[in-house]
This record gives structure tokens, C-alpha cells and sequence, in this order.
């Protein structure tokens, strides 16, 4: 399955959830330098999504905020994988589907 991320390097917590024009919003303690961001997010999202590190590969992004993962469900449950993202879409304060509107 193919997830769209975007990603908030340099933030003071690490945190995945909520939406930004219908990407998950991965917040990550790392600076985007040297792919360092990249990295922890894509840990994050498998992480959150629990599934093993190995399973979740960069697509296309790797240095822009916003990057497609592909999430390999091969061997567990795909659709608890599918539940846990569709929460963690609901999850957060806010959401983004257009600039300059927010929803809370």
C-alpha cells in the first residue's frame, strides 16, 4: 500500500497524526539534513502503523516534506494496517485540504 507522508523536521517531539492536504503528518525531532529526517520518519510511520522498519520504503520525496511510502503488509493483518492509518488520519489537531483553510 502507498501512503503520502509529510513531514515536519526539527519539531520538539516526535508525533504521527493528523492530516496535511491528505498526507499523514509525520513530525520528526531530526533537522533535514543528510536524509536524518527521512530516516526517522519512515521508522515513525512503521512504527505507528506496527509494522517492521523493513517494510516501509521511500517512493518518491526524499528531499521534499512531502514523500509516498510504500508500506509492505505481506505477513501481518492489511487491514489492521489500513484501520491504523485511517485513525491516525483522524488523529491531530490540525487539518490542512486546501491552503489557507484549517479545520479543527
Amino acid at each position: 500500500m502507498q501512503v503520502a507522508i509529510h513531514v515536519r523536521p526539527g519539531s520538539s517531539r516526535a508525533f504521527v497524526g493528523g492530516a496535511y492536504g491528505g498526507a499523514l503528518v509525520v513530525r520528526v525531532v531530526e533537522p533535514a539534513e543528510r536524509g536524518r529526517a527521512t530516516e526517522a520518519a519512515l521508522r515513525a510511520v512503521a512504527e505507528a502503523l506496527c509494522v517492521p522498519r523493513r517494510s516501509v520504503t521511500l517512493l518518491v520525496g526524499a528531499t521534499s516534506r512531502r514523500k509516498t511510502v510504500a508500506v509492505d503488509v505481506a505477513g501481518t493483518d492489511g487491514g489492521a494496517v489500513e484501520d491504523r492509518l485511517a485513525s491516525l488520519l483522524e488523529a491531530g489537531a490540525v487539518t490542512r485540504d486546501r491552503p489557507g483553510a484549517r479545520h479543527r
